[in-house]
């Protein structure tokens, strides 16, 4: 092999080496699956008062970028499934229907999540979405998502201060103001 075979065979071989370490860093470092323990409850905003109350969740399993409690990456990385007996009818009668859910995709081995379907199934009305927990962190707000046959999903989405704040533009005055919010922590 001479210099110019052994140039090329190295830039291709780091090419493919990078390559497959930026594979490797965006779909397994730092993403732990969680146990129902780590998801905790599955939370709901009801419709009168507006608190938040627990569903029956089953089977429930979580996705994050969290390691011995220390969040590895911004707080759009969580997601979980989970399976529930109570009707969507009873659902809808009880919590708030969120009209601005839109699930965020995640990595392809956490397989009980697709966001994709999810998402399609809430604009044909085949899933309804609900508000979860408004500021869970300054920004970002939980959603959850049910199916008829009681299939269910969550995940973490901005919300209109959260997308002013990455915009870089002035919230809205409904925001909270994040000084305080940092002070004080996400609002009970």
């Amino acid at each position: 092999m001479n210099k110019t075979q052994f140039a090329i065979a190295a830039i291709i071989g780091s090419g493919v080496l990078a390559g497959a370490g930026m594979i490797y860093l965006q779909n397994y470092a730092g993403w732990a699956e969680l146990s129902s323990l780590e998801v905790g409850e599955v939370q709901l905003q009801t419709l009168e008062g507006g608190e938040l109350e627990a569903i029956i969740a089953e089977n429930v399993k979580g996705l994050d970028t969290v390691q011995d409690g220390v969040r590895l990456s911004g707080d759009l990385s969580f997601r979980a499934c989970f399976t529930t007996p109570q009707s969507l009818a009873m659902l809808t009668e009880t919590y708030v229907i969120a009209d601005n859910a839109e699930p965020l995709t995640t990595v392809g081995w956490f397989d009980c999540y697709d966001a994709r379907e999810v998402g399609q199934a809430i604009e044909t009305g085949e899933a309804v979405a609900f508000r979860g927990m408004e500021n869970i962190s300054y920004g970002v707000d939980r959603m959850a998502a049910v199916f008829p046959d009681g299939r269910g999903f969550v995940w973490h989405q901005l919300n209109a201060c959260g997308e002013a704040l990455f915009a870089g533009d002035t919230p809205p005055e409904t925001c909270p103001d994040i000084a305080e919010f940092e002070q004080t922590g996400a609002e009970d």
